[in-house]
């Protein structure tokens, strides 16, 4: 079997119309690609959401290594905003455009074809797994969780995982994720009494309430970071009331909250401070306050060891550059696979993901596949 050409599966995988959670025929090219070159592969559909989970290698071998990653797109936002055919996969000037290209088709191009290339000319003694979900930049409810739970239950493993989600800021090779933020997101509505703005004293403004509850919160300092964490945030990201007149007193007002948090908390720690805070509140204005709340992701930590250094080596030889190591940017479908097996994240630079126009340079697609081949090399070795 020929080498696979990263970019050229890049390429077909964004004509792949895989906008969340349409599956666009992006893993029905993955399936048959990867059958082809032997490995077993299976679609793990649920719900509506279609994932391909694909193993080359017995069930029982002594080790296996894993990959994961996602077909699923964002959409495309202001379309005549494009300059570039957001599904064309067009190079210009040896960038490659089109929705997808960094976030992260080239990414499971890159790990796809660095497996089947690897397996065919190196047979391994063990067996290399690929998790490939339709259904991260969604919900992430039947994606890789989907997976997980079929792994499960049919005695699947993965001894160690890497997700191939863009990972760089800038410069490709300068940073691995060793673990990501918790994040969680709560939803708040204060009940008062209506009235006439002239005579407050006969009504009860919920709006005073929800100034003094928002201002608890984000000016509460959460920590101040841990080993390998930031401080943990909260930002206030709305307050809604759609009151358009000036001389009433509104019922209601409504406000949302976005905490990402490090392994010094968890979300249930986190809800318990929340609504501890509503109870001052409440108590102080005499107003009711409904509270909803759901946790996205668990913090987590792969402490720095052999999963890291086997990937951070296999990026400093092809890259020239030794990886920071970190755990900074939002949440991936690591945060799932952690409870599964030891997970770090190497990937792209991913400067244009989701954006109009997003793109990828051609040699880093080639640089990446290079990586994943090293990296199941000394794995194997």
């Amino acid at each position: 079997m020929s080498p696979i050409d990263p970019a050229r599966l890049t390429a077909d995988l964004i004509r792949c119309p895989s906008v969340t959670p349409a599956e666009g025929g992006a893993l029905q090219l993955l399936d048959s690609l990867l059958s082809k070159a032997g490995f077993s592969c299976t679609r793990v559909d649920r719900n509506g959401i279609c994932n391909l989970f694909a193993r080359w290698g017995d069930k029982g071998h002594a080790r296996s290594f894993g990959f994961n990653g996602h077909t699923d797109v964002v959409p495309l936002g202001d379309e005549v905003a494009w300059t570039m055919p957001p599904f064309g996969a067009e190079v210009k000037d040896g960038i490659m455009y089109g929705r997808g290209a960094t976030d992260m088709k080239s990414g499971v191009a890159a790990f796809a074809a660095a497996a089947i290339d690897f397996v065919t000319e190196t047979p391994p003694d063990g067996a290399v797994i690929l998790t490939i979900t339709g259904d991260e930049e969604g919900d992430a409810v039947d994606g890789t969780t989907a997976l997980l739970d079929y792994m499960d239950q049919s005695g699947e493993k993965m001894d160690v995982c890497l997700v191939g989600e863009p990972t760089c800021p800038n410069t490709m090779g300068e940073m691995i994720k060793i673990g990501r933020r918790g994040s969680m997101t709560a939803w708040f509505t204060v009940t008062g009494k209506q009235g006439h703005s002239a005579y407050p004293h006969r009504a009860n403004n919920p709006l005073n309430a929800m100034a003094r509850l928002m201002d608890r919160l984000a000016s509460h300092e959460l920590d101040q970071g841990t080993a390998h964490f930031d401080a943990s945030t909260l930002a206030v990201v709305t307050i809604d009331t759609g009151n358009p007149a000036t001389n009433v007193i509104p019922a209601q007002s409504r406000a949302t909250v976005n905490i990402r948090f490090n392994d010094s908390h968890t979300g249930a720690s986190l809800s318990g401070w929340l609504q501890a805070e509503v109870d001052k509140v409440v108590e102080e204005f005499s107003v009711g306050i409904e509270m909803k709340i759901k946790i996205s992701g668990e913090s987590f930590i792969t402490p720095p060891g052999a999963l890291s250094d086997l990937v951070s080596t296999a990026v400093e030889a092809e890259t020239g550059l030794k990886p920071e190591l970190s755990t900074t940017g939002g949440t991936s479908d690591a945060r799932f696979v952690k409870n599964h097996c030891p997970v770090v994240e190497f990937g792209l630079v991913g400067k244009t993901m989701h954006q109009v126009d997003e793109n990828v340079p051609v040699a880093q697609i080639h640089q990446l596949k290079s990586i994943y081949v090293r990296i199941l090399k000394d794995y194997f070795a």
